[in-house]
Order: structure tokens, then sequence, then C-alpha cells
């Protein structure tokens, strides 16, 4: 539903004064406007490509792109927000069938604390484990130092579980500003958003949300999806057969931007 100004002005000044006080008016409006579209689903931050994240490490980087090269070959990435579920052993039977690796943004509270071996597990087929926050809290209403909890616990959690940190973090719903991006810096953590939504939280459709994935797929595309939905993981098989059939490759997101890496306080979008 469209936001009024006055709502969105509301949104923001309760954002701006618990957290940076002493905004002039030119400043607030800019804050109403960046809220508004992050509402809207289409948040206005500053965003680098994986294009322009691998072209602005290839001048003297090394040989190494491990099993593909992302600057010849045509790669898209799948990642799944808000696991692990109870369907997530059945996608990573599918991933593993299809020889496809993803990058899973995963949940703590609820999620992490409930599947730890699913987590193992994930880690150990070679996929890309990274944090939605450990409570799916919108960064962008909460203090800062809830924005290091949220952060900070999930990332704790995986690398007891793992042995590695994640590097890697998506703000739910996307939603993020430049508080957000500082915090991130300071614990090590790139923001990924994505290029492709299969509003998969709002149909049990598998068709339907596979039509959606395939009608927005381009090259350095990130894929979002949620592996908790019904109607999600019987749509992965035939997702990926045909994005294969177009010339996809699937690639995590640390391979899309090889021989780039991402960087702790950037936000990476197609």
């Amino acid at each position: 539903m469209p936001l009024s100004i006055d709502t969105i002005r509301t949104h923001a000044t309760r954002k701006t004064s618990g957290r940076r006080r002493g905004l002039r008016p030119a400043a607030l409006t800019s804050a109403a406007v960046a809220l508004a579209l992050a509402l809207s689903g289409c948040a206005q931050v500053d965003t680098t490509s994986p294009s322009t994240a691998r072209a602005e490490a290839a001048h003297g980087a090394p040989a190494g792109f491990g099993t593909v090269d992302c600057r010849k070959a045509r790669c898209i990435a799948l990642t799944f927000d808000a696991g692990p579920s109870e369907h997530s052993a059945r996608l990573l039977d599918v991933l593993a069938e299809k020889k496809v690796p993803a990058t899973f943004f995963l949940l703590g509270k609820g999620h992490i604390e409930k599947y730890p071996e699913l987590v193992k597990r994930m880690a150990a087929e070679g996929h890309e484990v990274a944090s939605h926050t450990w409570d799916h809290k919108i960064l962008t209403k909460i203090s800062d130092k809830e924005i290091r909890a949220e952060l900070k616990r999930p990332d704790d959690e995986i690398e007891r579980l793992t042995g590695r940190r994640p590097t890697l973090m998506r703000p739910p719903q996307g939603r993020t500003d430049t508080d957000v991006h500082e915090i991130a810096k300071e614990e090590g953590l790139a923001e990924v958003l994505w290029s492709v939504t299969a509003k998969d939280y709002a149909t049990t459709d598998s068709a339907l949300i596979t039509k959606r994935v395939l009608a927005q797929a381009s090259r350095d595309g990130i894929i979002l999806l949620h592996d908790l939905y019904d109607g999600t993981v019987p749509a992965v098989p035939g997702i990926i057969d045909a994005l294969k059939k177009r010339g996809y490759v699937f690639v995590t997101v640390p391979q899309l931007l090889a021989p780039g890496k991402a960087e702790p306080g950037e936000v990476y979008r197609p």
C-alpha cells in the first residue's frame, strides 16, 4: 500500500530522533525519501554490482577463480533467507543432486538454534553460510546496540558450528542505512541485497514461484528465495534446470564477486 508523505516523515522522525539528533529539515527530507524507497522494497542506498567488484579487483589480481570465472561465464547466485527450516534438508538434497552451490542467509532464533546440524551440513557441502540477523528485527528501526546484537549473535553461533565466521549478511526486508553500514563494517560484514524475488512468502504455488524467478533472471543476478515456505523447495529443481538450459552457471555470492571480495560495510546488489 502506498505510503503518504506524512507517514514517511513520521517514520523518519522516529528513526532519526532515537539515534541521530539535530538533523536539519533538508536532512530530514532526504531521510524521508530514502525511507520511502526502503519501505516500498526499493532501498535507495549506494551499492556495488558484482561486475564492478570484479573489475575493481581484476588489475593485478591472482589467477585463481575456483571452478568458474564470472568475468566470462554467465553466472547467477541462488540465495535462501530465514532458514534453516524443516524443508532445508530436502533443499540440500536437491542442491547436491543438481551440483549447485547456494548462499544461505540464516536466522538465529528458532532456526540456527533449532537446526544446528543443518548449519553444519550447509558448510560441509560447500555452500556459503551467512547471516540474516538473530531475530529478524528491522535494523533501521532499532538502536545501535540492538543492531550489534542482531549481527553478532548469529555470527557467533555460525562460527561455533562451522569453524568459519560469516563475512556476509542480508538485512531483513533489505532495509539498511548508514548506521547499519557502519556497524556491519565493525563486525566484518558486507551486506548483500538481491535482483530477483519470487515473493514466495505470499504464495505456495511452486509453478508461480518458478515463473517469477525465470522472468527476472539475468546475468550476475542474485535470486532471493526462502526455504521455510512450503512452495519454495518444490520449485527449486525446475528453476535450476531452466536456468541451466539458458546457459547460466550457479555460484555462491563470493564466487560471483571473484576475484573481488566482499568488503565489510559495503552493500552489494546487481
